[in-house]
């Protein structure tokens, strides 16, 4: 697909300014605008890369873009969905999704959300293994298919957003898991899944390379021991996206190509019958195919310039939870050398409402669009109402070329529908 070199550094647009400048005329600023064809090639990649595994599918995570028409498109190239909540359960029910088309991984789980995954008859990830007991206990049949999360703990090391395994609250150990496959055996269980997430926005391929030399060969051992049989090995998601201009891409063929040496390593040789191999990518596929795009409302210098637009922390809260770099274009005709030092703030209380801290830039005055790169995925989805800031809305570039509103953006009446008054007077 074409990419649109524009401004310092030449970091590309996933879709033409020309484009992006129709939808400014035809949509109030801010809003999050996704390319469809950018979507549906990265799942095609994927598959593609994984075209060896029996049964492949990636399930995309609802969690970074639930929007039921970005779901419905990534449905449609065969994907299934990745659920963490119930709500994420039911945006799946609705688009008739059942069965192994829901992939349910959740932790510290209601019981409500347990009782709609097994109504779906979705793939049930358990987080603790003591989750079986409780299930029993309140009177809840438990699952056909058992899968357990594993966190191999200090035998790993995470990264900055996900955070190192030993402290993460996600996730069952090895000796935890021998227990739980028994204990599940004898409850007269047949039919089990494995789990594991322990990176997001990782690019370096060999990581995941070494995560299904992992879970393979934990897979081989309780095959071994417990004589299980997986139909299906998840080897999570956290496939990174280079969200700085000197920052390449994953190599997703790589990753692909050593999973399968994995495969063959592991699960072939111990002579189990061969288990389906998934994943739950969200960020690869939809991340880079989205931007949020904004006015600029005012500039402003004291000890610093500042660029201010009309988007907020509402809208991207990464930059300001974990000092998250996302590239800016100040969208524009011609390239323009960079004219100084800027800090590019929303009109939050809050002095991290930042998307940018002394970044080099262009010249913006007000009125101008400027574009926040790889917001397809954790954007929108991530945003609140802090400040009683109304969450923007968002709009997909279909294949044709033609602007679809495919969410608004929030109103007043939607924010005060939630309130409760009294009758009476103060």
């Amino acid at each position: 697909m074409p990419c649109y070199h524009l401004r310092m550094h030449n970091k590309s647009l996933a879709i033409a300014p020309a484009d992006i400048q129709r939808a400014v005329e035809q949509f109030k600023t801010p809003f999050h605008l996704y390319d469809e064809a950018g979507i549906r090639n990265a799942i095609r990649r994927l598959n593609a890369a994984f075209g060896w595994a029996p049964d492949f599918r990636n399930y995309f995570a609802v969690k970074a873009t639930p929007t039921p028409e970005i779901l419905k498109l990534v449905v449609s190239e065969g994907c299934g969905l990745d659920c963490s909540s119930f709500t994420e359960l039911l945006l799946a029910a609705r688009m008739q999704l059942r069965g192994d088309q829901i992939m349910f991984t959740s932790n510290n789980t209601p019981l409500d959300e347990y009782r709609f995954a097994l109504k779906l008859d979705a793939r049930i990830n358990f987080d603790d293994i003591g989750h079986l007991d409780w299930l029993e206990e309140q009177d809840v049949a438990l699952p056909p298919l058992v899968s357990f999360r594993y966190n191999p703990g200090a035998d790993r090391e995470g990264n900055t957003i996900i955070g190192r395994p030993a402290e993460a609250k996600f996730g069952a150990t090895r000796a935890q898991l021998h227990h739980g496959y028994a204990a599940a055996q004898r409850r007269g269980i047949t039919r089990f899944g494995l789990h594991t997430m322990i990176a997001s926005n990782e690019r370096n391929a060999d990581y995941f390379v070494t995560t299904a030399d992992m879970l393979f060969a934990l897979a081989a051992e309780l095959h071994q021991l417990l004589g299980i049989e997986f139909e299906y090995i998840n080897l999570g998601g956290g496939i990174g996206i280079p969200y700085r201009p000197e920052e390449e891409a994953v190599d997703i063929e790589r990753i692909g190509a050593g999973v399968q040496r994995a495969y063959a390593e592991h699960i072939l040789a111990s002579g189990m019958r061969p288990p389906r191999i998934v994943l739950e990518c969200g960020r690869v596929i939809t991340g880079p195919y989205g931007m949020l795009v904004t006015r600029v409302r005012h500039a402003k210098s004291t000890y610093r310039n500042y660029i201010g637009v009309d988007a907020s922390m509402a809208d991207l809260m990464r930059p300001g939870i974990y000092g998250a770099y996302h590239h800016i274009t100040v969208l524009g005709a011609q390239p323009q050398p960079t004219d100084g030092s800027y800090d590019v703030v929303g009109s939050l209380c809050e002095n991290n409402d930042k998307f940018a801290v002394n970044r080099q830039l262009p010249a913006a005055n007000t009125g101008d669009v400027l574009v926040i790169h790889d917001t397809g995925a954790h954007g929108r989805a991530m945003g609140f109402n802090y400040n009683g800031k109304l969450r923007c809305g968002e709009v997909l570039r279909r294949t044709d070329g033609k602007l679809q509103l495919i969410r608004r953006a929030e109103t007043v009446d939607d924010l005060f529908a939630t309130f409760v008054e009294s009758d009476s007077e103060a």
